[in-house]
């Protein structure tokens, strides 16, 4: 089942954009489907769940602020051509797990600003592009004071004449002493028309910080292809599940329930068949 199949069946609980105050801990995920103003606020100390799905075209405007002690697990899916702008502010010993998933023409810029002592960002992202499409990752991580953590890894696949751009940075603040971040991209180009961009970056001002950046873009691994072919799957398979596990590294963190990570698996099997 796909994921707007699943919408249509009525086995989420959705809503479309508006303002959201999260103030006690529930199991089951906030989905919102094709907001284009959406105000989300984790109250102190509180657990939530939100889920983003994007499958229209539209533009978005997201903002989300995690109180003292707050939790806050996100996915963010974009199944269709979106212009978006993410904007997560994080207060004392606050906590933002992320799982992005771009299938497609996607444009979306994120701001995460770490505004309070030991607070922690995680995200895990990925773009999957064919044809002609172009994916835009564009991420912003602020360390305004000290003692935060942050760590991001986005993957990018692209085929055909698609392009792929990831534009990261982190920027450490001047007081913002002992931090600790990193930034990783990691990216497969399918064919020689297909493009990838990275652009990893770090603006430190503060002396006492562990940080460290880097990315790498390359062809599927010819050797891992042969060593498969030698056991009995098809070229074409052996492709499929070298890219299946590239990207499901990061798929297979979604915290959204049982059915909706499923619909997006399925979505991106979907997609990564069209490589």
């Amino acid at each position: 089942m796909t994921v707007s199949e699943l919408i249509k069946s009525g086995a989420l609980q959705t809503f479309g954009g508006g303002t959201i105050a999260a103030d006690a801990a529930s199991e089951k995920p906030l989905v919102s489907v094709n907001p284009t103003t959406l105000k989300v606020r984790v109250a102190e100390g509180v657990a939530a769940n939100l889920v983003v799905l994007h499958t229209e075209p539209t533009q978005a405007s997201i903002e989300v602020e995690l109180a003292e002690g707050a939790s806050l697990s996100m996915g963010d899916f974009y199944l269709a051509g979106t212009f978006a702008e993410v904007k997560v502010k994080q207060e004392t010993s606050s906590e933002c797990r992320m799982v992005v998933a771009q299938l497609g023409d996607a444009n979306v810029m994120y701001n995460i600003a770490l505004d309070g002592r030991e607070a922690t960002s995680n995200l895990r992202g990925v773009f999957v592009g064919t044809d002609s499409e172009h994916a835009v990752f564009d991420l912003t991580t602020r360390h305004d004071v000290p003692d935060c953590r942050s760590e991001s890894l986005v993957k990018g696949v692209v085929s055909g004449r698609a392009t792929g751009e990831f534009r990261g940075l982190v920027y450490v603040a001047q007081d913002a002493q002992r931090t600790d971040a990193r930034q990783t991209s990691r990216n497969v180009e399918i064919g020689n028309a297909a493009h990838i961009i990275t652009k990893p970056q770090l603006e430190i001002y503060a002396d006492d910080v562990k940080c460290s950046h880097g990315a790498t873009v390359g062809q599927i691994d010819d050797e891992a292809i042969l060593y498969m072919r030698q056991r009995g799957l098809s070229e074409s398979t052996a492709r499929r599940l070298l890219l299946e596990g590239f990207v499901g590294d990061v798929v297979s963190r979604c915290e959204a329930g049982a059915e909706l990570c499923e619909a997006l698996a399925v979505e991106v099997e979907s997609k990564l068949a069209r490589l």
